[in-house]
């Protein structure tokens, strides 16, 4: 008998314990551990497809292509149909539409708080990371409230007065320095020795960032070039400074010991830059960059996180033309095609020979530095490639991002982070 009893008190703990996992799966709220959002500026599905093909050949998958959810993501600003870079941005931090031109949304006359405060205030560390400056819009969407992105040296302080960014790593030195020390600075101030004064470490090279002890609380200010970092194939300033998989991987290291999780945010800039530039093989070089840095970031982060990986804006309609085969790439996709035409074009943007209107101007003014016609010819002439009004996309894996399909506005890419914090 009483080996009988023994016998049913197990039976029912077993059960209870059994009940009890089983409501913990499929009932209690689970956060990831760590949160990464992925910003690559000017990833739309076009870009997609022109990397693959230049990558490897067209039926070689890009890491973000084995990301279980995605969707297309609409990105209107408040007051155009396509927004630029500082309006993307504020949607994506905030959730809530701006302005083009503005970096600070706002909400009933006060400044909407964005997702790094959030996760600040959630008790996770947080975290950002750019190839380009600090102080470029996107950047400054996650930490700051000046509405005018061209006032990057009041962007520069307001990073660095602030208490909600653990890490830092990026380009842009020169917003931190005063002009006596070779920085854009008139008021004299050095913020880099502000940082060092309030605990931070600074890294300056690749070096020094590896140095850095991943056993204590991150507290890391990482400015490694003067402006924008080094294109990924430019291999002599790539001595000095971490590429931007490099930089993923630190900022996972160093965030991942904060016992309430992370946040990091991921800045992809230089896509942009070269798309402005109506550089094709740049732009799709850092996009295979920026792919390697979410693989990367996908092998560290642990099952129990989200990853996401989101476009901000379309930019210069980028387009593989003609009728290249199914395995040629790299070199064999750039320049020329049999016929003498060029594989890549633009919509808009330096190499352009036509103006119109206000361009027209500009193009009399400002001699285009394509003397000789160029290889990837624009449809007309802007000083910089034009933001489109293409829906950009998003992919994602982790808890939170099966409510990645179908479409999506841009602002529900915050509400699903913030309710993941």
């Amino acid at each position: 008998m009483k080996w009988r009893n023994q016998l049913l008190a197990l039976f029912c703990l077993i059960l209870f314990a059994a009940f009890g996992i089983f409501y913990f799966q499929h009932w209690v709220v689970q956060k990831p551990f760590g949160i990464i959002l992925f910003i690559g500026e000017g990833l739309a599905p076009e870009r997609l497809a022109a990397t693959r093909v230049y990558a490897a050949g067209a039926d070689a998958p890009l890491s973000v292509d084995s990301m279980p959810h995605v969707a297309l993501v609409t990105n209107y600003s408040s007051d155009f149909a396509a927004p630029d870079s500082a309006a993307a941005a504020a949607a994506l931090a905030t959730g809530v539409k701006a302005k083009n031109k503005s970096i600070s949304a706002q909400v009933s006359g006060a400044t909407a708080a964005n997702l790094i405060d959030l996760a600040h205030r959630a008790g996770r560390a947080t975290g950002l990371v750019t190839d380009g400056k600090l102080t470029n819009a996107t950047a400054a969407a996650f930490y700051a409230h000046a509405p005018d992105p061209i006032a990057q040296l009041e962007i520069a302080r307001e990073l660095v007065d602030s208490s909600t960014v653990d890490l830092v790593l990026g380009g842009g030195a020169q917003d931190f320095l005063p002009d006596s020390k070779n920085g854009n600075r008139k008021d004299g101030r050095d913020l880099l020795s502000e940082m060092r004064r309030k605990g931070f470490d600074l890294a300056r090279t690749k070096v020094d960032l590896e140095a850095v002890p991943g056993w204590r609380r991150p507290k890391l200010f990482g400015t490694f070039a003067n402006t924008e970092l080094a294109y990924a194939d430019q291999i002599e300033a790539r001595h000095e400074q971490p590429s931007l998989p490099d930089m993923v991987r630190r900022a996972i290291e160093l965030l991942q010991y904060n016992r309430g999780g992370y946040f990091l945010v991921v800045d992809a800039r230089l896509m942009r830059k070269a798309a402005e530039q109506n550089d094709a093989e740049h732009t799709l070089t850092e996009t295979l960059e920026f792919d390697r840095a979410v693989a990367m970031a996908r092998r560290y982060v642990g099952e129990k996180s989200t990853v996401v990986v989101c476009g901000d804006v379309a930019l210069g309609g980028l387009s593989l033309n003609g009728s290249p085969f199914r395995t040629d790439r790299g070199i064999a996709v750039l320049g020329l095609n049999s016929a003498g035409d060029p594989w890549f074009s633009w919509a808009s943007g330096p190499n352009g020979q036509k103006s119109y209107g206000a361009a027209k101007l500009a193009a009399q003014q400002s001699p285009s530095p394509f003397p000789e016609p160029p290889q990837e010819p624009a449809a007309f002439f802007a000083p910089a490639a034009l933001e489109t009004v293409d829906d950009v996309v998003v992919f994602g894996t982790g808890p939170g991002t099966e409510s990645f399909h179908g479409s999506l506005d841009n602002t529900a890419i915050f509400k699903i982070i913030r309710d993941s914090l």
